[in-house]
């Protein structure tokens, strides 16, 4: 039977009462499905139906072939090892009594003598050198989650359920992701904002409020569509707004054509040819009529006013977000900042980072690459005086801004605009209500609480109000700034990050990012002189 799992009439509400999705229908074949939407959808939900971990509150899941679910990583307990993400500790327990002998017969006619050696070999496919017995506790959060994903697939199930698993993972681990699923032949669901995973799709779904659209192919297929989409609501906009003019240009043509009747009845009153009982059969007709054509002309032009307000509607959704900031003025010789000789860490004893030199001249952008641990948060924190280093030295020429994963220069306890004018002391209130209209902040929602805004939000939030003002830094500073965000606010930080010509150090994991920005430049701290990791 072919494997296929199926969602009827499927509706789910948070414990507030809010519904993320009613009567969902979607069917999953045996092929690579990439789960998309704007956090807070509920693909993460969708997900926890599919594998049974929830109740649907109307609606039934129907499987047919087994899943296997990667679970978010958590503290793993001091006794457990890859053997138990495998499942695999009593085979391999009696594999170790066999080998010393002390196995029945019964025993060693049950045992898997290649058991460790495809163990090795599923995590090796995932880039991992570890042994069965290798503590979970000793590997790192990526690996561990690579580990899992190797445990899955050796389990051979019909079904991944996968929840961003690319999440917190270096380069090499994303790459590792993203050739497992290459080899994949079952069907799997996939929860990610990571474009180069989801290039590996067979297909898209798009969850939203309004529900759920499949779309055929992968991640790039589904953006062409979705381009084909924004020109048929752009189309259908035009058109709404050629007919509201029609009707409005035709409403007026009625009412000129009203008055000027009006006014020959007031004339043939005034001159007195008519008896006035027919005088007042004429004027009753024509209030009449006037009444009516006002009505008729009022119901066609409020509803091409609706047409056109559903059809605007339509393009803000679909729309790239677009944005104009001020000009930094950053020369193309001008030094931004400079590093010599800079040595730092947490532990004197044992510095992450060593001898690293860097100079930053003109509106370059640089990005700052190597894997989980090499410390490029710690050099981060050196070049911008956070972390006082242990050698050397890191001098600002210019004025920056640091926009991390958790938009720390947003205070959480201000309204958007009280942060905008906190950094943007010498901006007055329109310049204020300008920019951050400009990242679509408008009117009350620029008002709101810091602490009331999503990830997205606050992302962009972090972005008007380090750049929007009227004197941009000329240094802008980027940590890990996509993590955890949807599709749409990475959009919405590219559109800014394009907009802004000022000098740019990034770190980041994903690549599609670092493309659309325009790195121009990399540094590696693995292959940088001094700044090689520290042993252990």
């Amino acid at each position: 039977m072919p494997r296929s799992i199926s969602l009827s009439q499927l509706t789910w509400s948070t414990p507030d009462g809010r519904t993320l999705f009613s009567d969902l229908d979607l069917q999953f074949g045996p092929v690579r499905t990439g789960l998309v939407g704007r956090n807070g959808t509920g693909k993460t939900t969708l997900l926890k139906l599919i594998g049974g971990e929830i109740s649907p509150a109307r609606g039934s899941v129907r499987t047919e072939g087994r899943l296997s679910t990667l679970r978010q990583s958590v503290r793993p307990a001091p006794d457990e090892t890859i053997a138990t993400l495998f499942g695999a500790e009593e085979a391999l327990a009696l594999l170790r009594r066999a080998e010393a002998g002390e196995a029945s017969a019964e025993e060693l006619a049950e045992a898997d003598w290649t058991l460790k050696q495809r163990m090795e070999e599923s995590l090796a496919a995932l880039s991992l050198t570890a042994q069965a017995e290798t503590p979970l506790a000793a590997l790192s959060g990526g690996q561990r989650t690579r580990a899992m994903l190797a445990a899955l697939v050796f389990s051979e199930p019909d079904f991944l359920l996968l929840d961003e698993p690319t999440n917190n993972l270096d380069a090499e681990g994303r790459k590792a992701v993203r050739q497992m699923l290459q080899r994949w032949r079952g069907g799997a669901i996939v929860v990610s904002h990571d474009r180069a995973l989801l290039e590996e799709m067979d297909a898209i779904v798009e969850l939203n409020t309004l529900g759920a659209t499949s779309y055929g192919g992968n991640w790039s297929h589904y953006r062409a569509q979705k381009a084909a989409e924004l020109a048929a609501a752009e189309h259908d906009l035009a058109t709404a707004e050629r007919k509201a003019k029609e009707v409005n240009r035709k409403a007026q043509e009625v009412r000129e054509k009203q008055a000027a009747r009006d006014k020959q009845g007031r004339a043939k009153k005034a001159k007195g040819d008519l008896p006035r009982i027919l005088l007042g059969g004429m004027k009753m007709n024509a209030e009449n009529t006037k009444g009516e054509n006002a009505r008729i002309a009022e119901r066609r032009q409020a509803q091409a006013q609706e047409d056109a307000a559903k059809a605007r509607e339509r393009i803000e959704i679909l729309q790239p977000f677009t944005v104009t900031l001020a000009p930094t003025g950053l020369h193309a010789g001008r030094r931004v900042l400079e590093a010599e000789g800079l040595t730092g860490g947490y532990d004197a004893a044992r510095p992450v980072i060593r001898d690293f030199s860097l100079m930053v001249a003109g509106p370059e952008r640089i990005a700052i690459t190597g894997p989980n641990g090499a410390g490029k948060t710690t050099l981060l924190k050196l070049l911008t005086g956070e972390l006082t280093p242990l050698a050397g030295e890191a001098r600002l020429h210019a004025a920056h801004a640091v926009l991390d994963q958790q938009v720390s220069l947003i205070d959480r306890g201000l309204s958007v605009a009280e942060n905008f004018r906190r950094l943007n002391p010498e901006a007055r209130e329109t310049e204020c209500r300008a920019a951050l209209a400009r990242f679509r902040f408008r009117a009350e929602a620029a008002l709101q609480g810091a602490d009331s805004l999503s990830g997205g939000e606050m992302l962009r939030a972090g972005l008007a109000c380090a750049l929007g003002g009227e004197n941009p830094p000329l240094l802008l500073i980027l940590d890990e700034p996509t993590n955890h965000l949807d599709m749409e606010s990475i959009e919405i930080l590219e559109a800014g990050l394009k907009a802004y010509d000022g000098a740019l150090i990034a770190v980041s994991h994903d690549e599609a990012f670092l493309a659309a920005i325009g790195i121009g430049r990399r540094v590696d701290i693995r292959k940088t002189d001094g700044s090689r990791l520290s042993p252990g």
